[in-house]
């Protein structure tokens, strides 16, 4: 299988590497994206479990990966009176980069919308507290969403909402409030990705970040397809390339962009 841009630097913002799905071949799942050009992963804490996985995964393989602590709107029901502290503990680690995956999904309701609201305030509070980044979830629940950021974001540093799939209205919301957007593989799907691909051009350059969410969102512009429809870090070029393409940027130049924005988002090293 050929890459498009494997020559190439880039950062994927958020893969889900803690996932069942990559239990039995993960240190060939990195060695992959390494060949692929990822110079680096957060891998993205979900609970409070999770994000201890996924801190557990950042230390074993210092030089690639890093992740996030949070509490996802899914597991808002799990927060309780020890969550904050527990946070609080995993981001003493310099291997958590920020706070999150958190916000808002008012489309499955797996929590409900006050168990989620109260969730993702205290979280927002911890970011303030402890000077974090911000890794964020919205779906269907954007004015509750915005409403929340726009109460804390004064005290706030870094906030991404990551995997956008809204509408150019909401984009817009969230890089009013100086939010950066991570895009992922919906933006080379067929059927769900259009609005996306309309959307991109109304996101300034200094604000974009690219992503795999593995293992979901498989790039549909991958040939010849997988036989898996596991998505893997190592994808992540073929979402750089549609990124290019709907942009109309030179690919080389806009990896550069786009790794620079996250290497600085995260405060990190470049070597690191």
């Amino acid at each position: 299988m050929t890459f498009p841009a494997a020559s190439i630097s880039l950062f994927d913002i958020g893969a889900n590497l803690t996932n069942s799905r990559f239990d039995k071949d993960l240190p060939k799942v990195l060695e992959r994206a390494y060949l692929a050009g990822v110079e680096h992963i957060v891998v993205t804490g979900t609970s409070i479990e999770v994000s201890q996985r996924a801190l557990a995964l950042a230390q074993q393989y210092p030089r690639l990966l890093s992740c996030t602590a949070g509490v996802h709107p899914h597991d808002a029901s799990s927060w309780n009176k020890d969550s904050a502290d527990a946070i609080r503990n995993l981001a003493n680690h310099r291997q958590v980069v920020a706070l999150g995956e958190c916000g808002l999904d008012f489309n499955r309701n797996y929590s409900t919308p006050e168990e989620q609201l109260g969730c993702f305030e205290a979280q927002l509070q911890l970011a303030a507290e402890l000077k974090k980044p911000l890794f964020l979830h919205q779906r269907d629940a954007h004015d509750a969403f915005i409403q929340l950021i726009e109460r804390y974001r004064s005290q706030l540093g870094n906030i991404v909402v990551h995997c956008f799939t809204g509408s150019v209205q909401e984009v817009q919301a969230c890089i009013d409030l100086d939010c950066h957007i991570g895009i992922t593989g919906w933006i080379a799907d067929n059927k769900r990705g259009e609005e996306l691909r309309q959307l991109v051009r109304h996101i300034p350059l200094d604000k974009l970040m690219i992503e795999t969410d593995a293992p979901y969102l498989r790039p549909q512009n991958i040939f010849p397809k997988p036989k898996s429809s596991r998505n893997e870090p190592a994808y992540l070029p073929y979402v750089l390339q549609k990124l290019s393409e709907v942009m109309a940027t030179d690919i080389t130049a806009l990896s550069k962009t786009v790794f620079t924005n996250s290497i600085e988002f995260f405060q990190l090293a470049p070597s690191q």
